[in-house]
């Protein structure tokens, strides 16, 4: 039976409630401006960003038990209720228990994996559930793919690469179908064209305007 493969080593990320400027201060010492300035952005999103508790996974016996990196569970619970952009306490537990099994595996547990859907969840700010479970599945489905992309890669017969390959497009495809579907949920459906247009009138004079073209309430139709 195949064993799943050790994570790779990286570099640890940056965790909130660390003193910013202290840490500018020392990682920026001695490099480059433009290198500066990157760290520098990304320092800046970092603070900005909505601080959602971390999930932690526990296997107790045939159980998976769920907690939060919180001192307080209620207050964590509603913060991940606004991650997820609902009021409603049955579809967080839903949710939240659907996106803590993706990061279990038997009596394994991977809680990067749980906690790296639930930061897609909240990198998208979902507006309501159906946003929610769109950007639950958007996680999933790249991991997914993912898992093929390193699977295509070490591939022993032809069988085998034609497996991966087609696995691997279908997840591709339906990532890029999700993608078109969150856009066009917030958009209402509706589809914008401008199109520029030059009149030049007698003696040479042009003037340059715009014709905008979109759904029902435009002036004049």
């Amino acid at each position: 039976m195949a064993t799943k493969p050790k994570k790779p080593n990286t570099a640890p990320a940056p965790q909130k409630g660390v003193d910013i400027d202290t840490a500018l201060k020392r990682v920026t010492a001695g490099r480059k401006e433009r290198e500066n300035e990157r760290i520098k952005e990304v320092a800046r999103k970092f603070s900005d960003r909505a601080d959602g508790p971390e999930m932690r996974l526990k296997i107790n016996g045939t159980a998976l038990e769920v907690a939060y990196a919180h001192d307080d569970a209620e207050a964590a619970a509603v913060l991940l209720m606004a991650d997820m952009g609902t009021s409603d306490p049955h579809f967080f537990k839903g949710a939240s228990s659907q996106i803590a099994l993706i990061g279990s595996y038997g009596k394994q547990i991977d809680a990067e994996a749980s906690n790296f859907v639930m930061s897609v969840v909240r990198g998208i700010a979902p507006k309501d559930e159906l946003e929610s479970m769109l950007a639950m599945q958007m996680g999933a489905i790249h991991a997914a793919t993912m898992t093929l992309a390193r699977r295509l890669n070490n591939v022993t017969s032809i069988p085998q690469q034609d497996a991966a390959e087609r696995a691997l497009n279908k997840l591709a495809r339906t990532f890029a179908m999700q993608m078109d579907t969150l856009k066009r949920y917030r958009t209402g459906g509706q589809q914008k064209v401008t199109v520029e247009h030059v009149t030049v009138n007698e003696g040479g004079q042009a003037i340059v305007g715009n014709l905008v073209h979109g759904g029902r309430g435009n002036d004049g139709n």
